[in-house]
């Protein structure tokens, strides 16, 4: 081969390497442009989608909604909103008050225990009672903390609750037994009353309340939801110093077993410390 072949030969070697060498850095810039162009897709998704998980976390709960609007009392209820409830004859002299929460486990104690001694004595016509309804297990403290920020269960409860008042006291004094009893009382940190086919299960163990499809409507169309928020800005604004539940007051005295403080949680205790201030 003479030396000028052999040059052309290796100047066109040459020329398709550099030719080789532009199709690939034309293919590299391409790929860039679209691992970049992708990459600034997935970044506007993920900033869309943290706004958008933004706006709906700072945008007000169905139950915050609820405390803005127009409350539907249950029948059977007084006083503004509905908010007072007071069961019992009318000639008892004397009312004690009973501040509960529906997912409150000591008040499902105190029910289990001498539930069935109060309502004895409120048809003996002892005394009356007025119940006042707190949902802070759920983490609620209205116009402080985010309503529902541990839950639901006791406002949805309270708002079942109203929706067995609204059929009868005693159906009310019914359910109320039956949500606080061993077998349908879940344990704190279990939210199920928030469920309404559980709390409507509940009360089908109820006779005035199985089956009934007004008080069913009514669980299920959240029709006492705003009631049940009412009742809790009764309970979370009350004058006797209340904090915490089970809680019994009789004439602005919180009746209690010790110089502790602790609420009776006995028959025998309940009966002392009631007669006492029966007397008083």
């Amino acid at each position: 081969m003479s030396k000028r072949n052999s040059q052309a030969a290796k100047t066109a070697a040459r020329e398709r390497l550099r030719q080789e060498r532009e199709r690939q850095a034309k293919r590299n810039k391409v790929k860039r442009q679209a691992i970049v162009a992708g990459s600034v897709v997935a970044v506007l998704a993920l900033a869309g989608g943290i706004g958008y998980a933004v706006v709906q976390s700072n945008k007000p709960s169905y139950w915050e909604d609820q405390k803005d609007a127009k409350v539907v009392a249950p029948a059977n209820t007084t006083g503004t909103d509905g908010t007072t409830v007071v069961i019992g004859k009318s000639s008892a002299k004397k009312t004690l008050k009973v501040y509960e929460d529906p997912r409150c486990p000591v008040c499902a104690q105190f029910e289990q225990t001498v539930g069935s001694t109060v309502e004895k004595d409120i048809a003996d016509g002892k005394f009356k009672i007025e119940y006042i309804g707190g949902t802070f297990i759920d983490g609620d403290s209205l116009g402080k903390n985010k309503i529902g920020s541990n839950g639901e269960g006791s406002k949805n409860a309270m708002s079942a609750m109203g929706s067995a008042l609204n059929v009868s006291p005693d159906a009310f004094m019914a359910y109320k037994t039956a949500l606080y009893s061993t077998k349908w009382h879940p344990e704190e940190t279990d939210d199920k009353f928030k469920s309404d086919d559980y709390l409507i299960k509940v009360a089908d163990t109820v006779p005035a309340l199985k089956n009934n499809k007004t008080f069913q409507n009514a669980v299920t169309s959240g029709k006492y939801d705003a009631w049940a928020l009412a009742m809790s800005k009764t309970f979370d604004t009350n004058k006797e110093g209340v904090t915490g539940t089970p809680t019994f007051v009789m004439d602005g005295k919180k009746l209690t077993t010790d110089s502790q403080g602790n609420p009776p949680m006995t028959v025998a205790d309940f009966n002392r410390v009631v007669d006492a201030a029966l007397k008083g």
